[in-house]
């Protein structure tokens, strides 16, 4: 039987779009990089290849969600793409930093480290699909990574070839997998959910698929940045 993510109720705008983007979806969700999380066998030198490039890729995730509060339309959004933002850079980012140190990593090293092609073409991306659209493509464009991080841990904790004890990525995993990330991922899929029936109208929907497919193949790059590294 198929995996169903209770992040996605059938019938929200995600769940939609993953459907249209099925290939593309699971390709991002299964990845080998993510399989090999979760039974342990992932490279150490490609995992902290992505940790440095994921570090540099929420400073541009944080632009994103400024450019998401100068997008909104409403002061309520404001505060919603706000909030995101601040927790980014005054708290997310912080752990990140505090997780990389356990993998030898500092930050003034990851700074140092140029962006990878991959880094680069996905958070481009992002950004270029809000500012030559709305606020809706722009969260369109986000959805793929806030709501694939919680998919790949929830699936992968449900995954019986998951080994979690001795497994040097498991508080990866059990970060994603957590309920305060859960919360994260529900919310996003409920304010492109608000977006949607405020500013879409007949024709919205083969755009937004096609920017939400653009994103998850972006995210599969990602992932197989690291693999390269190894």
């Amino acid at each position: 039987m198929a995996f169903r993510s209770k992040l996605t109720p059938a019938g929200s705008l995600v769940a939609r779009l993953k459907a249209a983007n099925a290939k593309d979806w699971e390709r991002y969700i299964g990845h080998d990089f993510v399989r090999r999380l979760g039974d342990g066998t992932l490279p150490g030198k490609a995992f902290r290849h992505y940790l440095i490039q994921d570090y540099l890729f929420l400073i541009h995730f944080s632009r994103a969600y400024a450019l998401a509060v100068y997008k909104a339309d409403s002061l309520a959004d404001m505060r919603r793409a706000g909030g995101v933002m601040n927790m980014l850079l005054n708290n997310e980012m912080s752990m990140h930093v505090k997780f990389c140190k356990g993998w030898g990593l500092s930050e003034a090293d990851m700074m140092a480290t140029p962006e990878d092609r991959a880094c680069t073409a996905y958070t481009r991306f992002v950004l270029e699909a809000g500012h030559a659209g709305d606020v809706l493509d722009l969260h369109a464009a986000l959805a793929p990574c806030v709501v694939g991080y919680g998919e790949v841990a929830e699936r992968l904790i449900a995954d019986k070839r998951t080994k979690l004890k001795g497994n040097p990525y498991r508080a990866w995993i059990e970060m994603y997998a957590s309920d305060a990330y859960r919360s994260v991922a529900k919310d996003a899929v409920k304010q492109l959910d608000r977006l949607f029936i405020r500013r879409a109208g007949p024709g919205r929907l083969k755009g937004l698929t096609r920017l939400f497919g653009a994103a998850t193949r972006l995210e599969g790059d990602f992932w197989q940045m690291g693999l390269d590294e190894a």
